[in-house]
């Protein structure tokens, strides 16, 4: 089994992916350059499913995770990973905290981390990598004083050492990870499902649509809007939920919303962690 994710080694993803994997007795890590190029992998069908982060409890929702899954029917979600992510500032051996000229990192890491590096280091200039373990590997490789926001993992990979620890704005940062994949979950008992949708450009359209979920006691998890990118002000609305897609109320509900919209589909019914 070839299970992809968001690399190069050192990653919050790869950390996750290996939590997905405990279980397995065989599978193959195949690492991608970018959220972009890991979901791709699984429509190609050259990896079985990848791991890819789609919230975080700081900076809300991961676009470009939201983006792929709207535009790509085929896939579907498999499962969830809750990982606490804990940041680390790291630099070279030969570096000093107070000498570093420029922080790379993940756009998610580095907002992540705003209020930090903004007191510790007014001034200093920042850069997205796209990933925290590519800023650490960028760091290891360049000529200056530079930083990353990463993992602590990245310290023995690249050698590194961990100029400071916990740098995180919020100490429950929280990231959500999704295993995608072309199937998605048998039913378990305690399962969420994901769907995403279009209203009518109509007075009260989305609230007859949610008002649905109330009629049949469904607890809503998750609301998210992205916009729909083929017009100024419309927009698509991802939706997660208790319960699997097989169940029979549920099923009933979402006949009725699927009525109700003019783009819609189930994205996955998965086990719930939460």
């Amino acid at each position: 089994m070839k299970i992809g994710y968001l690399g190069p080694p050192g990653t919050y993803c790869q950390e996750a992916m290996e939590v997905f994997c405990q279980k397995k007795e065989y599978y193959k890590p195949v690492q991608f350059p970018s959220i972009y190029d890991a979901l791709n992998a699984v429509c190609c069908r050259s990896v079985d499913h990848v791991v890819v982060p789609i919230e975080n409890s700081i900076e809300g929702s991961v676009n470009a995770t939201l983006d792929f899954l709207a535009e790509n029917t085929e896939l579907k979600i498999k499962g969830e990973i809750i990982l606490p992510i804990s940041h680390t500032l790291v630099i070279k051996s030969d570096t000093n905290i107070q000498d570093i000229e420029l922080i790379l990192s993940h756009p998610q890491a580095l907002a992540q981390c705003s209020k930090y590096l903004h007191e510790r280091f007014r001034g200093i200039m920042t850069r997205v990598a796209l990933s925290t373990a590519e800023a650490a590997r960028e760091v290891a490789e360049s000529e200056g004083k530079w930083a990353a926001v990463a993992n602590s993992r990245v310290t023995d990979i690249y050698n590194l050492k961990i100029a400071d620890a916990n740098i995180q704005d919020g100490l429950n940062n929280v990231t959500r990870f999704i295993v995608v994949s072309l199937e998605d979950n048998k039913r378990t008992g305690k399962d969420k499902t994901s769907i995403v949708f279009s209203a009518e450009d109509k007075p009260g359209s989305l609230y007859r649509i949610l008002d649905i979920f109330n009629l049949w006691d469904i607890n809503l998890t998750k609301i998210e809007s992205r916009p729909a990118k083929n017009e100024l002000g419309k927009y698509i609305f991802f939706v997660d939920f208790e319960g699997h897609r097989n169940e029979q109320d549920i099923k009933d509900a979402l006949t009725m919303v699927n009525r109700k919209t003019s783009i819609f589909r189930i994205i996955g019914s998965y086990p719930c962690l939460n």
